[in-house]
């Protein structure tokens, strides 16, 4: 199966290790609770979708790379105890706590959550001294003596042998005691990801056109030849980074990341072209409302690839600016609810109004550290809270000791205003850019597959999606009608043709 579908197995089979009934009881006894072992290809997003999953079932999350471990480690060290049995003093091995069980406790204890998945990675790819206590732990959760704590579900994953010489296979009995999950990559589920996480655009309209170079892992007599998930999802931070500093990535930059020579010299070739529509097409000044007729003949005569590519860019500045009124529409929200608690505050009869709001300013801080430490808040979240807490800081240093009621939420409220002013400038500029987007498209591709393209990725992209769902573009809903009205269309006629088909098939029967 793909990761988005082992995610929701996961999830699912989480909820369910959870579950109590009215009596507090677990709905599936911690016996019958079996280990989840999620077996595929490295790279393929195995340590992410525990991430997501622990943060959507606001759960803790230990994760280990067990190749990583000496037995000693997860075990724990030796030591002498002093016992009497049957009135006879005798010397005993006990074990120190294991150190992958400490560092749950250590969790709970940080988090304050006392529900959490234990995660071992790379798990058939321990030591020989190892192995048996890997054995131990998925047919009994135990490492050593020491149980995982009750209210904590054990995931663990491995890669299978074509994958990794040094894996180890798991006997019948420990199979019989897991859940084994199998995953396979998945262009199209990885490219929901990928929007949604906002990878670079160069990155996806390559794969777009190379579907076939997503995900490749061949021996050669010099080693592995392999490119991953994860190596184009490292890539693609490298180039937002190099964008934003002006750094050069040439195809020894992107080979480190793309570890077969034939796939990293074609996307390094793509991202000079890349690079350079950029420029040629003057993309930015397209957006801007600027005069495009000297590029509307080269766009018309272009190859097919060159065309997705600059339909690729126009996405990306139109993303970008998206992306600006979506954080300034949430930073807004945020900063909304905090002058709704001081308007409490002082309605309530708050002697010390600057006092007041400072305070609620360090709350808003600190619930943005241990909801951080938790693991709570993804890193969007993180960003629009700590942006919001930088502006309500600032806010409260504009408030003196003494202030009245009213002078202090009139200073609050003027700060206020002025973020709802950047919200509506972010979101009038988005909306200019999308206009001068469509007359582009309207008079370069106005019946192509660009177009096609161009409508659908506004559809599905986060930031667009979510910013065409608040603001109304008449053209945008006018083409998405088409396009499914087409779409409906194109699925009449195939039914009509299955039905034709089946027809002779029963005529052929008589």
């Amino acid at each position: 199966m793909d990761i988005k579908r082992a995610k929701q197995e996961i999830e699912q089979a989480v909820r369910a290790y959870l579950a109590v009934d009215d009596t507090g009881e677990p709905l599936i006894p911690a016996i019958r609770q079996r280990p989840i072992l999620l077996m595929g290809p490295p790279g393929v997003g195995k340590t992410q979708i525990m991430e997501q999953i622990a943060r959507e079932c606001n759960i803790a999350l230990v994760a280990y790379t067990i190749t990583h471990h000496t037995r000693q480690s997860a075990v724990g060290l030796p030591f002498i105890r002093q016992r009497s049995y049957g009135g006879v003093d005798c010397s005993v091995t006990e074990y120190t706590m294991s150190e992958i069980i400490a560092s749950v406790y250590d969790k709970m204890e940080q988090t304050g959550l006392a529900n959490g998945i234990l995660f071992i990675d790379e798990i058939n790819c321990v030591s020989e001294t190892l192995a048996p206590t890997m054995l131990q732990f998925l047919q009994c959760k135990t490492f050593g003596n020491q149980a995982v704590p009750a209210g904590w579900v054990i995931v663990a994953a491995g890669n299978p042998p074509e994958y990794n010489k040094s894996v180890r296979d798991f006997d019948l009995v420990t199979l019989d005691r897991v859940r084994r999950i199998d995953v396979e990559p998945n262009l199209p589920v990885w490219q929901e990801y990928a929007r949604a996480h906002r990878l670079h655009p160069a990155v996806l309209a390559y794969l777009e056109l190379r579907p076939q170079h997503f995900y490749r892992i061949e021996n050669d007599v010099d080693g592995p030849l392999f490119v991953t998930a994860r190596g184009w999802e490292d890539l693609s931070v490298m180039l937002q980074a190099s964008d934003t500093l002006g750094l050069p990535v040439d195809e020894g930059v992107i080979g480190q990341y793309l570890r077969h020579p034939e796939v990293a010299r074609d996307f390094a070739a793509y991202w000079v072209l890349y690079k350079k529509y950029r420029e040629d097409y003057g993309v930015e000044d397209i957006l801007q409302g600027k005069p495009f007729d000297h590029v509307l003949d080269r766009a018309l005569r272009a190859a097919f690839d060159e065309r997705m590519s600059l339909v690729s860019l126009l996405l990306a500045g139109l993303n970008t600016r998206f992306a600006a009124a979506r954080r300034e529409d949430a930073v807004t929200d945020a900063c909304y609810q905090a002058l709704r608690n001081f308007k409490r505050a002082l309605t309530a009869g708050q002697a010390d109004p600057a006092g007041e709001f400072a305070d609620q300013c360090r709350a808003a801080g600190e619930r943005l550290a241990s909801g951080k430490a938790a693991g709570r808040l993804d890193p969007e979240q993180a960003a629009v809270a700590a942006r919001a807490n930088t502006l309500l800081r600032g806010w409260a240093g504009a408030l003196t000791p003494g202030m009245d009621a009213d002078a202090a939420f009139d200073a609050v409220r003027a700060s206020f205003n002025a973020q709802v002013r950047r919200r509506e400038d972010a979101v009038g500029l988005a909306g200019d850019a999308l206009e001068c987007a469509f007359d582009f498209m309207e008079r370069a591709f106005p019946d192509g597959q660009e177009m096609v393209v161009f409508v659908n990725e506004l559809a599905l992209g986060p930031d667009s999606a979510a910013y065409l769902a608040e603001n109304e573009c008449e053209r945008f809903e006018s083409y998405s009608q088409k396009l499914l009205l087409h779409a409906g269309q194109d699925e009449l006629l195939a039914e009509l043709q299955r039905d034709d088909i089946r027809a002779g098939e029963h005529s052929a029967e008589f």
